[in-house]
């Protein structure tokens, strides 16, 4: 079977196995053309000796639609304080982020992105908000930590959708506190105005295929109910909108004391729920909630492997579908990159909660990985069909994991260990868990995470000696 789309051909791909339409078929050739799509689809063909030839099963490349790239500073470092919660980890969230430099940012990006790519994330929606100085002033060099981001983007191969995000509050009627202040602006007009100085800056400067910008509201505790019409009438349609979505019962609490609403229906009442919003998390909704996301066909980004590491809970995923949203996967903090544990902890936290199996078929997970995380970046769909974007990840199905699985049913039980080989825009980017050039991501991020401990413990001899001098 043959199908075909535009011309261009500029080079070939052939695979053993491919995930074609939902199914596993054998002898998939693709051709690819300049800008990374795909132009034609072969089933059932020999190789030809110029394809670049993909053993195993090779999938669609993941799209990760959630990211707080500096968290991954956290990873196995949060767990010795007995009892905790969400709120006592962020404590330790707000030293790490305290102690970032573009440099430092940059760096340590760098190796969280090669990670990913290495894992089979090709795309990632980045919700960035440490924009400025630790004292809040904006750097000389403007834009410097959205272009460190930028940079590490280009520098591992993956597409970067920045998502620059407003935070104007601490929480309702609470200004931003000393640890927060680096990520705020000085109203929602500047915040405004800093968005678009900064999506012209890297229409500019980077290939939006590459690196594109869109919006984030870090949650409606972060930014304060007279700003949110405002921003749904002032964003330009075409760019996505995130925002931090009832991951806490505190924050519904909160929002209904200070505004009589959930969360969801205060995005409501000021028009912001549509298909372009993605609700990270929406772990504690309503049933009117789940509707009202449902009809509006937003995007609801669950983040699993983070929502367990902190206890945030088991979001209504399932019945968020049945109602109309798209369920797409994220990292969020890092505890784990891995799109296939990500993708399997979908379905079993559904399992947990409802006492039954099969609620997400592999394709409906597939599909949450790959095609729904490139909606939420406002982006083509990866996969090995005419027009998506060729980014694939292909797997070993023959590894103490994989061996003896039907095909079509890796998703339960395939981890990244198991990818050998992914592919960006055509181009192998990544083999055996190498990147392509950059190396080890391991040693990248034990670099990485070294600059930054360093740079942690200058900040608080620092703020030691400046409280002493008082």
């Amino acid at each position: 079977m043959t199908t075909s789309g535009s011309a261009g051909v500029h080079f070939s791909l052939w695979c053993e196995q491919g995930w074609v339409d939902g199914a596993v078929v054998d002898k998939v050739r693709l051709t690819v053309d300049d800008a990374g799509l795909v132009t034609t689809v072969e089933t059932g063909v020999e190789a030809a000796d110029s394809d670049t030839q993909l053993h195993g099963v090779t999938f669609p490349a993941a799209s990760n639609a959630h990211s707080h790239a500096f968290h991954r500073i956290l990873r196995g470092r949060t767990h010795n304080l007995g009892v905790g919660s969400f709120w006592t980890w962020r404590e330790q969230m707000y030293q790490a982020a305290g102690a970032l430099t573009p440099e430092l940012y940059e760096e340590l990006a760098t190796a969280v992105f090669a990670e990913m790519v290495v894992t089979g994330w090709t795309s990632v929606a980045e919700f960035h908000y440490v924009h400025h100085r630790p004292d809040g002033t904006p750097y000389d060099n403007e834009h410097a930590m959205e272009r460190a981001l930028a940079r590490a983007a280009v520098a591992s191969g993956i597409r970067l959708t920045l998502l620059d995000t407003c935070y104007l509050a601490g929480g309702f009627d609470t200004p931003l506190n000393e640890q927060q202040i680096r990520f705020g602006d000085e109203n929602v007009h500047a915040w405004l105005d800093r968005l678009t100085s900064l999506r012209a800056a890297f229409a500019a400067e980077f290939d939006p295929a590459q690196v594109s910008v869109g919006a984030a509201l870090h949650s409606v505790r972060g930014v304060p109910e007279a700003d949110l019409a405002m921003i749904g009438n002032a964003l330009p349609p075409e760019i996505p909108l995130h925002i931090h979505l009832s991951e806490q019962p505190a924050e519904n609490e909160a929002c209904l004391q200070s505004t009589g609403l959930t969360p969801t229906m205060l995005l409501k009442k000021h028009g912001l729920t549509s298909r372009r919003l993605s609700a990270v998390h929406a772990t504690h909704l309503t049933a009117e909630d789940i509707h009202t996301l449902g009809s509006a066909g937003a995007t609801v980004v669950m983040c699993p492997t983070t929502e367990a590491d902190l206890a945030d809970g088991i979001g209504p995923a399932a019945r968020l579908r049945a109602a109309g949203a798209t369920i797409a996967l994220g990292t969020d903090q890092h505890a784990v990159v891995d799109p296939w544990l990500e993708m399997r902890a979908l379905e079993y936290g559904e399992r947990l909660s409802s006492g039954e199996r099969g609620h997400f078929t592999p394709a409906d997970l597939h599909h949450a990985a790959s095609d729904a995380g490139s909606h939420a970046q406002s982006r083509p769909a990866p996969g090995l069909a005419v027009g998506k974007v060729c980014d694939l990840m292909s797997v070993n199905p023959l590894t103490i994991r994989t061996a003896g699985s039907q095909p079509a049913q890796l998703a339960f039980c395939a981890t990244a260990q198991d990818v050998h080989t992914v592919v960006v825009g055509g181009r192998i980017r990544a083999r055996n868990g190498q990147h392509a050039t950059l190396g080890d991501p391991a040693a990248l991020l034990a670099q990485a995470v070294n600059a930054v401990d360093h740079s942690v413990h200058r900040t608080a001899v620092h703020r030691s000696a400046t409280e002493g001098h008082r």
